[in-house]
């Protein structure tokens, strides 16, 4: 791989970005003054003559500051900027590569293919589906705890109830699964994800013997 190689690899990296911007401010019916205002309005001005350099290709360099502010700008995600799924064909994924399919580059850049690294990725990801799903549960029994307290139905009442139960006991599951995964990460010694306050009881029944024992010292 020579110098030219990764030069041409950076251009064709900042061309797709560009070109994705352009489409996808045109698509939300947007000037290029109107992107530039929504930087601003997020608190990272890109002045419109940088958008419109990049836009033309020559702008060359993309920073990656710059693709989180535009996407967000641009209602999207960092990564739909990168690698255009459904827009492009191709992507340049490394620079001593061939160009590869969008998918592929897309599912290399969030850890989806084979790279060593797979298992701990999927663990965070089922951590995030379980709290989601423990929170929509806790939605879910509330109202209809909520329902059961506003009738007057005796058989409204109990069926509510009975459904409130029901998503308790999700809650509940997920809560469980929510501590395994903490406790495997925590014994890789890896850094668990945040949980929202009310659901601090989960690392409190979770804590390992070893965290115990450190927390005693």
């Amino acid at each position: 791989m020579t110098q030219d190689d990764v030069a041409e690899w950076h251009v064709q990296v900042a061309a797709t970005v560009a070109a994705e911007v352009r489409r996808r401010r045109k698509e939300l019916g947007m000037s290029a003054q109107d992107l530039a205002d929504a930087c601003e309005e997020i608190g990272y001005p890109i002045p419109r003559n940088v958008l419109a350099n990049m836009e033309s290709g020559r702008r060359t360099m993309i920073p990656v500051p710059d693709v989180m502010v535009l996407a967000e700008a641009l209602h999207t995600h960092p990564i739909c900027l990168l690698f255009p799924i459904g827009y492009t064909a191709t992507a340049p994924m490394l620079p001593d590569r061939d160009r590869v399919d969008t998918w592929t580059a897309l599912s290399w850049f969030t850890g989806e293919l084979d790279s060593g690294n797979e298992e701990l990725l999927r663990i965070y990801r089922l951590h995030h589906a379980a709290l989601d799903s423990a929170e929509r549960a806790r939605a879910k029994a509330l109202h209809h705890r909520r329902q059961a307290a506003a009738t007057h139905d005796p058989g409204e009442r109990a069926e509510a109830l009975r459904s409130a139960e029901q998503y308790e006991r999700r809650a509940a599951d997920d809560h469980a699964y929510l501590g395994r995964l903490r406790t495997v990460l925590r014994e890789d010694a890896l850094l668990p994800p945040f949980l929202p306050p009310e659901l601090a009881f989960i690392d409190a029944e979770s804590t390992t013997p070893r965290d115990r024992e450190e927390n005693d010292q």
